[in-house]
């Protein structure tokens, strides 16, 4: 029988297929202590509803932007750095926004200049001023690995 959503009691296969995941990446899950799934009589792992719950919340987190670490302990009731994890987070998340917020001006710019080379256009130059003048550093990896 195929494990549904109402009887909420799912195989690995069923709940990595629900989520469109790999077996192993519940099983690495599993590994680093965010899912701790039940066993039946013959070991096999069985996911009730708190496990799927909590597998959206690790793939929501993750996308995000979360790694695995701040999401351990953003599903920790007792971990006491967790509004730290939480502040630094919502402050990275802003940052983020602040530079998809210049990418957004930047395209519609790009867009309605008649300047067939954007960079020879002077109100687009101004988009990029501060990474020409030094004041703005950039990298192609700004962000840390996010596992």
């Amino acid at each position: 029988m195929k494990s549904s959503p109402r009887n909420m009691d799912w195989s690995i296969g069923a709940a990595a297929d629900r989520f469109g995941l790999e077996t192993h990446v519940l099983r690495h899950w599993e590994d680093v202590g965010l899912l701790r799934p039940e066993r039946d009589g013959a070991g096999r792992r069985r996911y009730g509803r708190d496990d799927v719950v909590r597998i959206a919340v690790i793939i929501r987190s993750k996308a995000a932007g979360m790694s695995l670490e701040q999401i351990g302990v953003l599903l920790d009731s007792g971990a006491p750095d967790r509004h730290r994890i939480l502040q630094d987070h919502l402050a990275e998340l802003d940052r983020r926004m602040a530079e998809i917020r210049q990418a957004r001006e930047m395209a519609e710019h790009a867009y309605a200049c008649r300047a067939h080379d954007v960079a020879t256009c002077p109100g687009f130059r101004k988009h990029v001023d501060d990474l020409v003048s030094g004041a703005t550093t950039w990298s192609l990896h700004p962000h840390p690995a996010v596992t």
